[in-house]
């Protein structure tokens, strides 16, 4: 199996800097997210990944091999754009099997595989339709059949679902998951939605600014943030100063508790789920300043000796709040992280 690697990749759109020293692996025969904002260069690093885009500075290798300077047909990445991109005269068969009869393999190769592939990507008996007759649903899938087809050592996936509605996401990413495991095929899936990198990926990067922050398991960097930047991409609002001593933090709100022992100046993160109601360790008396009713959750910003605190509570928990109201609340050790540096 091959996988994906971009070493101090440096690209730059005239004088804009849109990659610099960007760094990323894609381990053989796992699903890697490339996640960030817009803007972030992901799509850049995509496009580079793919040949499409020439680094000013690095390396790009795939399997072990340095591919940086080998056309885009030939170094074994294969990408599957926001669109589908289907030739609209040819029918879907026709499409699917495209990349292969381009390669000059056989009819019948050409038949049995198009085929089985059709089949994969929930798309038999389709063959013969045209693009014009696709759902959105459909055409992404045979944008998938027709990459998976060639049997590249990396998939590129550039935002694939995006321009699918809630129900069509869920269901391709179910798809993307099972061919990923079927396939043992090495991919790659650019997307700014954390939820979607979360449910599609063993590995999530995230990238800011042309670099990539921090990567490694989603629920580890859900969870334990490398930076504050990195925290309040993924939701965190809820930031504390203070000094620790051990396993206790000064803080504006009085001393809390922490689950590890740490010293000197902090910045303390905790999750909006994580701030819980009523008494409790590290218990906290607040104002309430906003209540956003958000169907499965309500979203509460909170003031306490005047550090504004945003949890997320189940509407039940919530319910009768009011601006103004006094909140008893409690930050549970556990949830406390002290941030890296």
């Amino acid at each position: 199996m091959s996988g994906l690697e971009l070493r101090e990749i440096a690209l730059a759109y005239g004088g804009t800097k849109v990659l610099e020293s960007f760094s990323l692996t894609a381990e053989a025969g796992e699903l890697t997210a490339l996640l960030g904002p817009s803007g972030s260069g992901k799509s850049t690093a995509l496009r580079t990944a793919a040949g499409l885009l020439a680094p000013d500075r690095g390396q790009v290798l795939i399997g072990g091999r340095d591919v940086t300077d080998t056309p885009p047909e030939r170094r074994g990445a294969v990408m599957v754009f926001q669109s589908p991109h289907l030739f609209p005269r040819m029918t879907l068969a026709e499409n699917v099997g495209f990349g292969l009869r381009m390669r000059r393999r056989p009819a019948e190769e050409i038949a049995r595989k198009v085929d089985l592939m059709l089949e994969r990507t929930g798309l038999a008996g389709l063959g013969a339709r045209h693009p014009a007759e696709l759902s959105g649903g459909q055409a992404q899938r045979a944008a998938l059949a027709r990459a998976l087809v060639l049997a590249p050592e990396v998939l590129l996936l550039d935002e694939p679902l995006s321009s699918l509605d809630a129900g069509l996401r869920a269901e391709m990413r179910a798809l993307i998951r099972a061919l990923q495991r079927e396939t043992g095929t090495t991919m790659l899936v650019v997307t700014h939605d954390q939820a979607e990198a979360a449910a599609l990926a063993s590995r999530v990067a995230l990238t800011l600014g042309g670099r990539i922050a921090q990567a490694g398991p989603p629920e580890e960097i859900y969870a334990r943030p490398a930076t504050r930047e990195v925290a309040r991409f993924f939701g965190i609002e809820t930031f504390l100063t203070g000094t620790a001593t051990g396993q206790t933090a000064e803080t504006p709100l009085g001393p809390l508790t922490l689950a590890a022992p740490a010293e000197g100046p902090v910045t303390l993160a905790i999750r909006p789920e994580s701030i819980r109601p009523g008494p409790g360790e590290n218990g906290v008396t607040a104002r309430l300043l906003e209540a956003e009713y958000l169907g499965t959750a309500t979203r509460l910003t909170l003031d306490a000796a005047g550090q504004r605190l945003v949890a997320l509570w189940p509407p039940a928990e919530a319910a009768g709040l009011a601006p103004g109201a006094r909140v008893e609340l409690h930050l549970p050790p556990a949830a406390l992280w002290v941030l890296p540096g």
